[in-house]
C-alpha cells in the first residue's frame, strides 16, 4: 500500500474496506476514479482522500453535491478536520471563504464558474462529485455532464455513485472524455441487511435462510421466500374467495367488477390486522429496531403520521433524550420571533420531537429539517416519517427502514416502486460502526405477493440514463467559450450521446445482419424467365393498395356509422342486421374526445341492446318514429309490448325497404389495382413453374429490405442527435438576435447570466422592457411566474396577479412566451413550459413586508415549500440584476432580494 494511502487510512477509527483502499490507490497514482457502491458503504472516504491529496500538494479541491443540505453537512465535516480557515462554502445562498483551498459547493455553482472562466478555478487539482448518479435527474442532471465536459484536463475527478447496473458504460464514457480513469465497484454492504414483513404485529422474515442483501456477494441461487409468508398469502386468497361466494349467496349473484378483498366485511377484518402507525412504532421499539425511518410517499401522509403517533400518547424517548431534542430545536429557531413560531405551529412540532417522532420531507422548513437531522444523528430521535426524497439526500442512516406501501404516485398514476428505488430506500438501514446489521420492514397489505417483494429485495441495481440536452443558456455559454464547431463536438462527447451511439452501433450491427440474410435470399429468387423481384414488387404493391383501400373503407364506414348514431333520437325506428326492426330508446353522444357514441335499442323479440359503432355493419337510417313515454322502463313488460306494438303499426303503415349496407370505395384506387393486375399477367415470370416458391423468398426479401430501411432511418436520426438539437437551439437564437453568426450579440451575453428553465423568455422580457416600471413586490410577483409550478389542486378559486401593474407585466410576459414558442415551433424545438401565476400573490405579499402567518394564509403551500419558492425568486432576481447591467431594473432586482431576505427566509439562509 502506498505510504500516502496508509497515512490517510490511519486517520479513521476503523479499517477501510478493500474497495476504498483500491480507489484511493488509483487516485494516488494520478487517475480519476468512479466509485460505485451501495448507500452507506462509505464512498465519501474516497472523496475525503482527494481533499487529503490536495492539501498535501498545495492544490485546491472542490467538493460538489447536488443539494444544499449535503453541501452544508460536508462543509461542517471538513471544517472539523481541517479548520475554518482552509474550508469554504458556496451554495448560491451562502458564500463563506470562497477562495479557500477546500471549497464545498453545489454542482450548479461550479458549472457557472466554468462558464464564467472564474479565477477561482486557478490551481484546481481535484473535483469530488458526490451522488453523481444525479445526472439522471431530468431537471438538474445536465449540470453534471456540463461540469465533467467543461473541467480542464489537469483536474482529477472523483465520481461517487450509488450502485448502477451500467457502471461499466459510465466508466467507459468517463475514460473517453477524461482520459485515464479507473472504475471501482463494490457490491458489498458494510452492514448486512435483513428483510422482514410485518404481518399484523408479527415480524416475519421475508426469506428462508440468509437474504441476498445480507451476503457479501449475490447468492449463486435465489433465496427462497419464507414459507410462512406464502401460507399467509394463500390463506388470505382462500378467505377472499370464500367471502366472495358468501356475498353472491346472500345477494343471489355477485356484483360485476367488484373486488371483495377491498370492499366486503370479511376481507376488511383481515385487513384490520394491519397495525396503525403508533402500533408499528411500539413493535419496532420492543424488537429493538429503533431508530427507524418510516417511508410514506406523501408529504401530507408523513405529517398525519406524526400526529397519529403523538396523539396516541406514544413516547419513544427517555427524559435525557427528550431534553436534548428540545435544546436542539430551540437552538435552530432562536432567530425567529413568537409570531413566526406560532405560524409554524412550532410547539406541536417540538412536543412530537421530544416524544421521539418527526416528519422529514421537501415541504418542510429547512430549519425543522436541520433539527430532525441533528436529532437523528444523536440517536435521541427514534422514528422519522419521510418521503422518498430523503433516500437521495443527506447522510441519515437508521437501524431500520420501514416501507408502508410498495406503490407510489409518480405525478400521473400510482405505480409500483422499482427494484432500484427499493434498494435506494432500504439502503439507509444499518449504521456503520453502530449496528451489526440493518433491517428493512415492509408492512403486509391485503393482496400482497411475497414473491414480488422478494424480487424487489433481491435486485440491487438500476440503470443510469443521461438526461442531458442543450438549453439556450448552455448554447450561448458554449459558444462564448468554445465557438460553434467545438461546442457541437463537445455535445457529441456527452454521456447522452455516448448512450445513443451505443444504440446506433447495435442498430448498425442489426443492419449488417439483415444485409447478410438478404444476400442469401436473393440467390433463391433467380428466375430464368426474367426479373422475379420486379414481378414480386408488383404483387406486393397490389396487396398494399388493397389493404390500404380496405382500411380506408373501414375507417370511412366507421365514420359514417358513428355520425348516423349521433343524429338518432329516442323513438327512431331503425333496422339492425340481426335483430331486424328496432326502436331507439336512448342515445349517448360523445362525452369526451376519443369516446364513441352508443345507442340503446329494443327489437320486436324484446331484446334490449347497447350498441357501439363496431357492432354495426353500416349506418343506421331512421324510417319512422314512435313516441317513447318519459316513464318507459325496459323492465316493465306492459310498456315494452305497447312500444313494440306502436313500432309494428308504423312499419305496416309505411312498408319501408330494408336499408342496403353499401361499402364505400375509391374508384381511382380500384383502377390502379386493375392496371397492376394486367401488368402482372403480362410479366414473363407469371408463367414460371416455380413462381410460388420464388414468391416466398421474394416476400421475405421485401420484408428484410423494409426492416433494413427502418434501421437505417433510425440510425441516421440518432447519430449526432445532440448536435442537431444544438443547431436548432442556435437557429432560434439566430432568429431572435442572440447570435450573429458564431459571435454573441449583447443580448447573447446577457442570456449567459440567466439560468432558468424559461431562460430565453426571461431574457426576451428584459429586452422588451416587460419588467420596466415595476416596484420590488410587483417584480417579485412577475418573476415567480417564470419559476413556479403548481401542484394539482381541487381549489375552485383561480390564482391571480396581485395588482394591475403586475397583471399587465405578466400579460406581456405571457405574450413573449407565445411569440418565443412560435419561433421554436418553426425550428422544431419543444416550447418551454407555460408561465404559472400560482405563487405570484404570495411572492408579492412577502416582498411587501407582510407577516408570515398572513402570507401562508393566502396559499396552500407548506412553510418549507413557501421558503423554497421565495429562495428561487431571490436567486432569479440576482441573475436578472447581473444580466441587466446598470439601471433601474438592476436596482429593483436588488430591492427584491433585500425585501424577501427577512424573517424565516433569512434564518433559513443562515442555517445553510
Amino acid at each position: 500500500m502506498p505510504e500516502g494511502v496508509r497515512e490517510f487510512a490511519a486517520l479513521y477509527p476503523y479499517h477501510l474496506d478493500d474497495y476504498q483502499l483500491a480507489a484511493c490507490r488509483e487516485l494516488d497514482e494520478g487517475r480519476g476514479v468512479l466509485v460505485a457502491a451501495p448507500t452507506g458503504a462509505g464512498k465519501t472516504v474516497v472523496g475525503e482522500f482527494a481533499v487529503h491529496l490536495a492539501v498535501q500538494d498545495s492544490r485546491k479541491c472542490f467538493y460538489t453535491t447536488p443539494i444544499k443540505a449535503l453541501s452544508n453537512q460536508k462543509y461542517h465535516d471538513l471544517v472539523e478536520r481541517y479548520g475554518p480557515d482552509r474550508v469554504g462554502l458556496l451554495t448560491g445562498d451562502s458564500s463563506v471563504n470562497s477562495e479557500a483551498q477546500i471549497v464545498v459547493m453545489t454542482t450548479e455553482v461550479l458549472r457557472n464558474m466554468i462558464y464564467a472562466q472564474s479565477p477561482t478555478l486557478n490551481n484546481l487539482g481535484f473535483v469530488v462529485m458526490d451522488e453523481v448518479h444525479y445526472l439522471a435527474d431530468r431537471f438538474r442532471g445536465p449540470v453534471w455532464e456540463e461540469v465533467i465536459l467543461g473541467l480542464a484536463e489537469s483536474v482529477a475527478i472523483v465520481a461517487l455513485s450509488a450502485t448502477v447496473s451500467n457502471v461499466e458504460d459510465f466508466g467507459e464514457w468517463l475514460r473517453t472524455v477524461r482520459g485515464d480513469f479507473a472504475v471501482v465497484v463494490s457490491e458489498r454492504r458494510p452492514v448486512p441487511l435483513f428483510q422482514h414483513v410485518l404481518v399484523g404485529r408479527r415480524l416475519v422474515d421475508l426469506f428462508d435462510g440468509v437474504a441476498p442483501t445480507a451476503s457479501e456477494l449475490p447468492a449463486e441461487r435465489a433465496a427462497r421466500v419464507n414459507r410462512e409468508l406464502l401460507k399467509v398469502s394463500r390463506e388470505e386468497s382462500g378467505r377472499v374467495r370464500d367471502d366472495s361466494r358468501r356475498a353472491r349467496g346472500r345477494s343471489g349473484r355477485g356484483r360485476p367488477g367488484q373486488r371483495s378483498s377491498y370492499g366486503d366485511q370479511p376481507a376488511q377484518r383481515f385487513a384490520a390486522r394491519q397495525p396503525g402507525r403508533g402500533e408499528v412504532a411500539i413493535v419496532l421499539e420492543r424488537a429493538r429496531l429503533l431508530p427507524a425511518i418510516y417511508f410514506i410517499f406523501s408529504r401530507v401522509g408523513c405529517d398525519a403520521a406524526v400526529r397519529q403517533v403523538a396523539d396516541s400518547g406514544t413516547v419513544l424517548t427517555n427524559r435525557a433524550e427528550a431534553a436534548l431534542l428540545g435544546d436542539i430545536a430551540d437552538r435552530h429557531v432562536a432567530g425567529l420571533g413568537e409570531a413566526d413560531l406560532r405560524a409554524l405551529d412550532y410547539e406541536r412540532f417540538r412536543d412530537a420531537l421530544m416524544a421521539g417522532v418527526a416528519a422529514h420531507h421537501a415541504g418542510q422548513l429547512p430549519a425543522f429539517k436541520a433539527i430532525i437531522e441533528e436529532g437523528f444523528a444523536t440517536g435521541a430521535l427514534k422514528l422519522v416519517f419521510a418521503t422518498e426524497t430523503l433516500a437521495l439526500g443527506i447522510n441519515m442512516p437508521a437501524r431500520t427502514v420501514v416501507l408502508e406501501k410498495l406503490v407510489k404516485f409518480n405525478g400521473e398514476a400510482h405505480v409500483d416502486i422499482t427494484p432500484g428505488e427499493y434498494t435506494q430506500l432500504t439502503g439507509r438501514a444499518g449504521r456503520r460502526g453502530i449496528d451489526v446489521e440493518g433491517h428493512a420492514v415492509v408492512l403486509w397489505r391485503s393482496g400482497m405477493d411475497p414473491r414480488a417483494v422478494a424480487g424487489l429485495a433481491s435486485r440491487r441495481t438500476y440503470p443510469l440514463r443521461s438526461s442531458f440536452a442543450p438549453s439556450y443558456n448552455m448554447a450561448v455559454n458554449l459558444m462564448a467559450t468554445l465557438g460553434r464547431d467545438r461546442a457541437r463536438e463537445l455535445l457529441n462527447q456527452s454521456f447522452a450521446q455516448f448512450q445513443t451511439d451505443k444504440s446506433v452501433v447495435q442498430a448498425s450491427r442489426a443492419g449488417r445482419g439483415l444485409r447478410v440474410d438478404l444476400a442469401g435470399e436473393y440467390a433463391a429468387v433467380e428466375c430464368h424467365l426474367g426479373d422475379f423481384m420486379e414481378y414480386a414488387r408488383l404483387r406486393d404493391e397490389i396487396s398494399r393498395l388493397e389493404a390500404a383501400a380496405s382500411k380506408d373503407r373501414r375507417r370511412e364506414q366507421a365514420e359514417q356509422v358513428s355520425d348516423s348514431m349521433t343524429k338518432l333520437l329516442p323513438g327512431d325506428i331503425v333496422h339492425l342486421d340481426r335483430q331486424g326492426w328496432s326502436v331507439v330508446l336512448r342515445v349517448g353522444q360523445k362525452a369526451q374526445r376519443g369516446a364513441e357514441p352508443w345507442v340503446q335499442t329494443i327489437s320486436a323479440d324484446h331484446t334490449v341492446l347497447k350498441l357501439q359503432p363496431h357492432d354495426l355493419r353500416g349506418p343506421l337510417t331512421p324510417v319512422g318514429r314512435v313516441r317513447v313515454p318519459r316513464d318507459f322502463s325496459v323492465r316493465d313488460r306492459k310498456s315494452r309490448r305497447s312500444l313494440l306494438q306502436s313500432m309494428s303499426e308504423r312499419i305496416e303503415e309505411k312498408d319501408p325497404q330494408v336499408p342496403d349496407v353499401a361499402s364505400p370505395s375509391d374508384e381511382s384506387v380500384a383502377r390502379r389495382i386493375a392496371e397492376f393486375r394486367r401488368e402482372l399477367k403480362r410479366h414473363p415470370c407469371h408463367e414460371c413453374p416455380d413462381r410460388e416458391t420464388h414468391a416466398v423468398h421474394a416476400a421475405r426479401i421485401i420484408r428484410l429490405e423494409r426492416e433494413a430501411e427502418r434501421v437505417e432511418r433510425e440510425t441516421t436520426g440518432r447519430a449526432n442527435s445532440l448536435a442537431v438539437q444544438f443547431d436548432r437551439v442556435c437557429a432560434v437564437l439566430d432568429e431572435l438576435g442572440y447570435l450573429d453568426g458564431d459571435d454573441l450579440t449583447d443580448a447573447g451575453r446577457m442570456l449567459r447570466r440567466i439560468y432558468n428553465e424559461l431562460d430565453l423568455v426571461a431574457a426576451e422580457c428584459v429586452r422588451r422592457d416587460v419588467f420596466a416600471g415595476l416596484d420590488a413586490p410587483e417584480l417579485a410577483a412577475v418573476l415567480s411566474t417564470l419559476l413556479y409550478e403548481s401542484r394539482p389542486s381541487r381549489d375552485s378559486v383561480p390564482p391571480r396577479m396581485p395588482n394591475r401593474a403586475s397583471e399587465q407585466a405578466q400579460s406581456a410576459l405571457r405574450a413573449t412566451w407565445r411569440e418565443v414558442g412560435q419561433v421554436e415551433r418553426r425550428h422544431r424545438r419543444d416550447r418551454g413550459r407555460e408561465p404559472d401565476i400560482g405563487f405570484a400573490e404570495a411572492a408579492w405579499r412577502w416582498a411587501s413586508g407582510q407577516e408570515l402567518a398572513k402570507v401562508l394564509a393566502t396559499t396552500d403551500l407548506s412553510a418549507g415549500d413557501f421558503v423554497r419558492w421565495v429562495r428561487q425568486v431571490i436567486d432569479l432576481a440576482g441573475q436578472l440584476a447581473s444580466a441587466a447591467g446598470p439601471g433601474d431594473l438592476r436596482r429593483t432586482a436588488h430591492a427584491v432580494q433585500d425585501a424577501m431576505r427577512r424573517g424565516v427566509v433569512a434564518v433559513e439562509l443562515e442555517e445553510d
